[in-house]
């Protein structure tokens, strides 16, 4: 579901033409493990000495132009290529990166969108409700049992059919991994079969998802990366699995942490613009099943979500109904993924832009990523919202932080111990197979 349509900033008006859009994200994020990771903590990191017989990487105390923190860094940075990566200062792309919203405009309807051929599967989750997965066309006869997975987790409205997911997609499948792009009830053409959506704090069907993934290779590592509410989605997964995350990393971008910090954002100044569009987007998936909420009754209003005037307003009239919260602001101050980081037992790496107008800077939970010896955090001073228009795919290719988290997924599937053992629901696994379709 393409979601930059933005209202008051008509770019057919600037006589461009629109090669790709993606989806503006707000933010969001499964039982027995079967992979166990044993996080470096500063006490496992040797320094370079003259005495020192195996090669180690010295920690530089700051990065050019990158903030990069947490209790997991100096045992993550012994890699040397995300080392090497973050050495180097970054480097926004000129005019376009000058501003967030410039950047964040351009990077929604510029960049270009790489051709994938996808195998689409309807999965069933037990409440009814149907999400799509996107697989790659052609993986199961090119790739081993044991290739390591990754699940990609749009933003807000977004599936695979965006730009941002692509290259990651892409990526991924070229360094050998199985990728599948799991997309939320009503987005990426998935279909709605029930009177519920998705929300900010419901993570369900991602416990679905990963344990159904799972149980398909079960001798394969499983990693998982969202953007914006995908990543708030996964975050909050990650926390409420804790221990027993069947995950064996995770990656994290754009991520609001706090929906009630995102909330103000949204209400300042140009981001407004943003918040219309959004609004739109989910209106526009909303009306497409909307006899499902006929009659519906309760404390639903109906108008109110439909008007298209803010998030809020589909939220207040809408999800917090849906998921039983009393009132929106209930639902936004319990619902964000900043209180889930302290409970994460899983590597974690959490990208995020210092400039970003909807998951803004302030939000970010430093001291609880400083102090869990599983994350670490790397801002960049540019990049908008899920732009990042840096690095060698600058303007129109990849964003920059494709290679870092490759790098980071890459490294701990090097260092992660496959016990298998995974769970197999026979039941979900029955209902997953229903509805296999190629797309692209």
């Amino acid at each position: 579901m393409n979601v930059l349509n933005f209202p008051g900033f008509n770019v057919h008006s600037l006589n461009l033409k629109p090669m790709a859009k993606h989806s503006l994200g707000r933010t969001f994020s499964i039982s027995l493990s079967r992979h166990t990771y044993h996080p470096v903590t500063a006490r496992h990191v040797a320094t370079m000495t003259t005495t020192t017989t195996t090669t180690k990487i010295a920690m530089p105390e700051h990065y050019p132009s990158l903030e990069v923190i947490g209790g997991g860094r100096d045992g993550f940075l012994q890699d040397q290529a995300l080392h090497s990566t973050l050495s180097q200062p970054y480097n926004p792309f000129p005019i376009i990166a000058w501003n967030q919203h410039v950047e964040t405009t351009f990077a929604a309807f510029f960049r270009s969108v790489p051709h994938v051929r996808l195998r689409r599967e309807c999965l069933r989750v037990k409440d009814g409700g149907t999400v799509a997965l996107d697989w790659v066309s052609g993986d199961d006869r090119r790739l081993l049992p044991d290739s390591p997975i990754l699940i990609l987790m749009p933003g807000l409205t977004g599936g695979s059919q965006d730009s941002y997911v692509r290259y990651m997609l892409t990526k991924a499948k070229c360094n050998g991994w199985r990728v599948v792009v799991f997309n939320s009830r009503g987005c990426g053409g998935s279909p709605v079969t029930t009177s519920q959506f998705y929300s900010a704090s419901f993570v369900g069907d991602t416990c679905e998802v990963v344990e159904h993934v799972g149980s398909r290779y079960p001798e394969a590592n499983l990693y998982a990366a969202g953007w914006s509410l995908g990543a708030n989605i996964l975050v909050r997964y990650l926390g409420h699995e804790s221990h027993t995350c069947p995950l064996s990393g995770a990656v994290s971008l754009c991520n609001p942490f706090s929906l009630v910090i995102a909330d103000e954002s949204l209400h300042e100044g140009f981001n407004n613009v943003y918040d219309k569009a959004l609004a739109r987007s989910i209106c526009k998936i909303f009306k497409n099943h909307a006899l499902l909420f006929e009659d519906i009754g309760g404390e639903f209003n109906i108008p109110l979500a439909t008007s298209e005037n803010s998030v809020r307003d589909f939220d207040e009239g809408l999800t917090r109904v849906s998921f039983g919260f009393k009132s929106v602001d209930e639902y936004y101050s319990k619902s964000g993924s900043c209180d889930s980081i302290k409970y994460v037992e899983r590597p974690l790496l959490c990208i995020q832009a210092a400039n970003d107008p909807i998951a803004p800077s302030r939000a970010i939970p430093r001291e609880d990523i400083k102090e869990n010896p599983n994350c670490m955090l790397i801002v960049t001073p540019k990049g908008g919202h899920l732009g990042w228009v840096a690095g060698s795919g600058a303007p129109l290719g990849a964003p920059w932080t494709d290679p870092v988290a490759m790098d980071f997924l890459e490294y701990l599937e090097r260092g992660t111990c496959k016990t298998g053992g995974f769970s197999c629901d026979s039941e979900a696994v029955q209902r997953g197979s229903e509805g296999l379709h190629c797309i692209t």
